[in-house]
């Protein structure tokens, strides 16, 4: 019986026997084997994305019902693989000019990948915890990978710390579930959350609700929960900190909507008060903090806090097209952030050095007029202002609560993303009307000059001729948990 799950797992048995053959091959051709192993960890990428098409995309529930292999979870990984890939394929140039790069660098990308993988497929705390404990341990590793440059082993040591204090708060939540509801299956505390009425919330399972989302929001750098993320965006390698923007920040998300509506759904009134308070201040503090940056990494990443702080924005309706509202924001954003951060990989002084200053920018349209026409093309997606694509998901997330009455807070999301639109309008201030600075040195590679211009097509106009079929997509997802 066993046996039959493992179709239902294979994205994971595919990445999980994968890591470990090019692990052994690491180890055995050492360093010179990087490039053929970073190609063959995104071959398994894409294989196990292939796999989503069989009972791995819409099996149902495995094991027992710990593991659970449906369309919201595939369209979870797929975005995650994406995520996964992409930072593999652009990490060897900017290793080139940052520090050697390691065979093991595609591996713990992998192994992070099933993490994740467990992470949205999760139907029980246990595998919850699992899951992305095995994501975390890949990522702290990732953080420092650069061992001898401080600010990267400053990182690492500042994320594994916050992390594990993080990993205890959600331990300590799990426990109180379980103690006071019997079972840790997402489907078991939604039977006892219903008994004997869904607003007469025990004081212990209250509790565990609180702790076990806390432990989500610090994996989503959800404020207050979020002072990891500039340090580390900061201090890790620049491909280390685009695959830190886009997969973990999907997985986070997408585990946080399915442990809220599948575990925690009749309680639906307790935690949807939670997540719009610490939705509302991750938009304001991500706005706000974000203006005072100097370094452009820093601010991309009080950026990622703000666009998250809108997507559970979506998650407050706690209905089907709010659910589809954050899937559909968490695509868009996936392509904004990587357009975004493909242009910092651009920014090198002429020795070839990578800087990081947004001062570095300025006048940017005189030197490079393509590259500072692709940033602005995002800062501008990434305010939400129309009509590029990055105004599209703000909309439905801002339908999605409307819809349920609260259109208080629909009005204070579009308040606050005037606050945030300034320091994103500040970034094109400088590239187009400041004096220039040095000029960068040419691009040096045309597999991030051509990801560039995709990312680019993707929230310019055209992205809209997507929305039928990523509403459709999103719809169907979103539907799986209800």
């Amino acid at each position: 019986m066993t046996s039959g799950y493992l179709w239902e797992t294979l994205p994971e048995l595919i990445l999980s026997i994968g890591a470990m053959a090019l692990l052994l091959v690491a180890a055995w051709r050492g360093d010179g084997a990087t490039r053929a192993i970073g190609w063959a960890s995104v071959a398994l990428l894409l294989v196990a994305g292939l796999s989503l098409l069989g009972p791995a995309g819409h099996g149902g529930m495995a094991f027992g019902g710990l593991y659970h292999a449906d369309s919201f979870a595939a369209y979870a990984k797929v975005l995650i693989y994406v995520g996964a890939a992409l930072s593999i394929i652009i990490a060897p140039n900017w290793f080139a000019r940052g520090g050697p790069l390691r065979a093991e660098y595609p591996v713990l990308i992998l192994l992070s990948s099933v993490g994740m993988g467990m992470m949205v497929s999760a139907a029980d705390l246990l595998t919850l915890y699992v899951g992305l404990e095995l994501q975390s341990l890949a990522a702290y590793v990732l953080a420092s990978f650069m061992r001898r440059d401080t600010r990267s082993a400053e990182a690492g040591l500042k994320y594994f710390i916050l992390g594990a204090l993080a990993s205890g708060i959600l331990l300590y939540g799990v426990a109180l579930l379980y103690g006071f509801t019997g079972t840790t299956q997402f489907h078991g505390i939604a039977s006892v959350f219903r008994i004997p009425a869904p607003h007469e919330i025990e004081v212990g399972r209250l509790m565990g609700l609180i702790f076990v989302l806390c432990g989500l929001f610090f994996k989503a750098s959800i404020v207050p929960f979020h002072m990891w993320t500039p340090d580390v965006y900061e201090g890790a390698p620049t491909p280390v900190t685009i695959f830190f923007a886009t997969a973990p920040k999907v997985a986070a998300v997408a585990l946080l909507v399915r442990v809220a509506v599948e575990a925690l759904g009749p309680a639906t009134d307790a935690w949807r008060q939670i997540v719009s308070v610490v939705g509302i201040a991750s938009i304001l503090w991500g706005a706000l903090a974000a203006v005072v940056q100097t370094n452009i990494k820093r601010l991309l990443a009080y950026s990622s806090i703000n666009n998250v702080g809108f997507a559970i924005l979506g998650l407050v309706a706690g209905t089907v097209d709010g659910v589809a509202s954050v899937l559909f924001y968490m695509t868009v954003y996936i392509a904004m952030t990587m357009g975004s951060f493909l242009c910092v990989l651009q920014m090198r002084d002429a020795d070839g050095n990578h800087v990081e200053t947004i001062a570095s920018l300025s006048g940017l349209s005189r030197t490079r007029p393509w590259l500072a026409a692709a940033m602005a093309m995002f800062m501008f997606s990434l305010a939400g202002i129309p009509p590029l694509f990055g105004f599209w998901p703000k909309w439905e997330v801002f339908r999605a609560v409307v819809e349920i009455g609260w259109w208080p807070l629909a009005a204070i999301g579009i308040a606050a993303s005037v606050i945030g639109a300034y320091y994103y309008l500040k970034i094109v201030k400088i590239m187009y009307f400041d004096e220039p600075a040095p000029e960068f040195a040419p691009r040096d590679s045309h597999v991030e000059g051509g990801l560039i211009v995709l990312s680019a097509i993707a929230i310019s106009p055209l992205g809209y001729l997507a929305i039928p079929f990523l509403t459709s997509a999103c719809f169907v997802a979103a539907k799986a948990l209800f």
